[in-house]
């Protein structure tokens, strides 16, 4: 094969996740997101944080949602596009550190093509929820999940402390996610174990800096919140007790019975039978973190106790990244592929990934539906009347408000995203 062509069909596993950037950038942002950034935007401008500005969130999204606020107010580029832009730069980055902590040699060559495209799956992939701290933690997870299953083997991968700071971040978003951390270094120090024996376990365990680094995080984010947020804890943490938790609250089975949740469980259980069964060794620890990492966004669901979409995508996003190297690995086994080959089932399993989450997902039927939408005539209204100018929506829901207020420049004068605290 000539080299240009060589060079262009090693890009075809990575045209699935490519393809949802056009979704990705075109409007409606989701309206969850254009929320916090407004939020973050009227902070920037000035208003305090859970004073003038009341929400339920930890402060750690308005805190990172101040660099495309600050972008905007510097450049004049608009907070949309600077959200946008730094979310793009954050997948493409992630998809570079996947590279880095990888040992690339080791991997079959239908799995190290997978693998060499997951963290831009995994990123894109969420379609309309692109943005929402669900995806944000499950995309900055798979290269420390990745560097995971090498520490487990005992090795040193590059860009580990940085993998494991960006995934601390990505977990600390919210309480509810640090049940996969949690699981993913307790089975590291089973994995250690069963390797060395107990005591020489422990001690690589102890020894290891990627666990103190992401405690140190978590430790320094939660003295922050007494030091800088104080009125978080004074006035929005009783405000969630008292009212938050019991909207649309489903038991637990409820949660597991929304066809979405449930579809992705089907997907899940049977994944989870494969990626755990013995031997569990070192070079099989890849299946069985991303397996963990499935569980605990499951359980992460549930907790909140809601079903909406965006506490599911973890769900499928693991699933469906675990389906995928469980299968590359089998095709591997075949010994029946050649280069080319490989490429070529690497593209098709990447692919498989992309169509499950447009089947599930919202994107691109948002973005095409976009001009008959609420949100575009709304926004229309907002552009002609109140550009600019800041104005009282009367609403109990956040959509269509966001993003139409962020697309006309418009700020809310409530100190609450709607009315449905009040």
């Amino acid at each position: 094969m000539p080299h240009n062509k060589r060079r262009l069909a090693a890009l075809w596993p990575a045209l699935p996740a490519l393809l949802f950037l056009p979704a990705l950038l075109a409007p409606p942002l989701n309206h969850d997101v254009a929320a916090v950034l407004s939020f973050s935007q009227r902070w920037l401008g000035g208003e305090r944080l859970y004073t003038d500005l009341i929400d339920v969130n930890p402060p750690l999204i308005y805190v990172l949602n101040l660099i495309p606020a600050a972008l905007a107010r510097a450049t004049g580029m608009g907070g949309v596009p600077a959200l946008q832009f730094c979310l793009v730069l954050l997948g493409f980055c992630l998809w570079f550190l996947g590279f880095r902590v990888r040992n690339r040699h080791l991997e079959g060559r239908i799995e190290r093509v997978l693998l060499d495209v997951l963290p831009g799956l995994v990123m894109f992939g969420a379609g309309y929820d692109f943005g929402q701290r669900e995806t944000l933690m499950t995309a900055a997870s798979v290269p420390y999940l990745f560097a995971a299953a090498r520490r487990e083997a005992g090795e040193r991968p590059r860009g580990r402390l940085t993998a494991a700071a960006l995934a601390a971040l990505g977990f600390a978003l919210k309480p509810h996610f640090l049940g996969i951390p949690a699981a993913v270094e307790l089975a590291l120090l089973a994995g250690r174990c069963r390797r060395l024996g107990w005591r020489d376990g422990w001690a690589e365990t102890w020894h290891d800096p990627v666990p103190w680094v992401m405690a140190a995080i978590w430790l320094a984010y939660a003295a922050s919140l007494p030091l800088i947020f104080p009125n978080y804890l004074g006035v929005v943490v009783p405000l969630v007790w008292n009212l938050y938790l019991d909207q649309g609250g489903l038991t637990a089975l409820e949660v597991l019975l929304v066809p979405r949740l449930a579809t992705a469980v089907i997907l899940l259980l049977p994944l989870l039978w494969l990626a755990f069964r013995p031997p569990w060794t070192a070079a099989r620890a890849l299946p069985r973190l991303l397996g963990l990492a499935g569980l605990g966004a499951l359980a992460s669901a549930m907790t909140q106790h809601k079903g909406w979409s965006y506490h599911i995508v973890p769900v499928e996003l693991f699933a469906c990244a675990l389906a995928c190297v469980l299968a590359a690995r089998w095709l591997d086994r075949a010994e029946a592929w050649r280069q080319g080959g490989a490429r070529r089932a690497g593209a098709v399993l990447a692919a498989l990934f992309a169509l499950y989450c447009i089947e599930a997902g919202e994107a691109p039927w948002n973005e095409l539906g976009y001009r008959q939408s609420d949100t575009a005539r709304l926004t229309g209204l907002l552009q002609r009347y109140a550009e600019g100018a800041r104005v009282l929506v009367l609403s109990p829901a956040i959509s269509p408000i966001y993003p139409a207020l962020n697309y006309a420049h418009a700020r809310l004068t409530l100190r609450t995203m709607n009315m449905l605290m009040l």
